[in-house]
């Protein structure tokens, strides 16, 4: 499974990408359930937000959504921190 984040706004504006394949993975389960668990009930096209926050677009594989701040669950939140910190 291939997830790529994208994540723009905020105050400064700055737009910040990373990606990450979970195949060969020893932790892929977990990755997936997690990517799962974050597009589950999200829609494709723009999310509702705040002036100043983050928007985020994510895709795992062949399908694109997007969030935006304050309006993440959990696994939104999760998924996006982790691929941006641990995805290249």
């Amino acid at each position: 499974m291939r997830i790529r984040v994208t994540r723009s706004g905020g105050l400064a504006g700055l737009s910040r990408q990373a990606e990450l394949d979970t195949s060969g993975r020893p932790d892929a389960a977990e990755w997936e359930r997690l990517a799962r668990a974050a597009l589950a009930g999200s829609r494709a096209g723009p999310a509702p937000g705040v002036p100043d926050g983050f928007r985020y677009t994510v895709t795992v594989d062949d399908r694109t959504v997007e969030f935006a701040d304050p309006h993440l669950s959990e696994a939104q939140n999760e998924l996006v921190d982790r691929v941006l910190r641990e995805g290249a």
